[in-house]
């Protein structure tokens, strides 16, 4: 199976979105920082409230009012930090082999990836997951590393997620 497909900078930020929205890692990071930073916040507010004279209740009604929006809004600023994060990225360094066309053959031995700057060898054996989201297929190589293919370029998505898996499971 040869499929021709053009990596964005966009596809690469989406797998890193979506990488960090499902991988435990991720969810755990998110999890600690969107609720740690409120009760260091209200902590504040009561060291605050002890060692001054300030009042408590409009202390801890601004502090908590402030812990609030925190935990409500942050979700959104940590998926855009890392999309900003991976596209300064991106455009740090030279990634054409990363983004740009890329010619991948499938067979039984296991995939091989062509691009303008080089290629890459996957045994069936080094594939460790197919995942498929709406616009997507990763075929997840390590933990943190996936070969990228937008369904916009497969002409059969099912044809495609069948092969892989059959071959994953074989």
């Amino acid at each position: 199976m040869e499929i021709e497909y053009e990596l964005t900078e966009e596809d690469v930020v989406a797998f890193n979105l979506y990488h960090v929205k499902n991988s435990k890692v991720g969810k755990n990071s998110l999890q600690w920082q969107r609720y740690i930073s409120p009760l260091i916040f209200l902590l504040f507010a009561y060291f605050l409230s002890v060692f001054t004279d300030m009042p408590r209740g409009p202390l801890f009604a601004t502090f908590g009012l402030t812990a609030i929006i925190w935990v409500i809004l942050y979700p959104k600023y940590f998926y855009f930090h890392i999309t900003r994060q991976v596209g300064k990225m991106l455009k740090a360094g030279k990634n054409e082999g990363l983004v740009g066309k890329h010619t991948m053959n499938m067979n039984k031995a296991g995939i091989h990836d062509k691009t303008v700057v080089g290629e890459t060898n996957v045994q069936w054996i080094g594939v460790k997951d197919l995942i498929e989201d709406a616009e997507y297929f990763y075929i997840y190589t390590s933990t943190v590393s996936a070969y990228i293919i937008p369904k916009r370029d497969v002409y059969s998505a099912e044809g495609l997620k069948a092969y892989v898996q059959k071959r994953i499971n074989a």
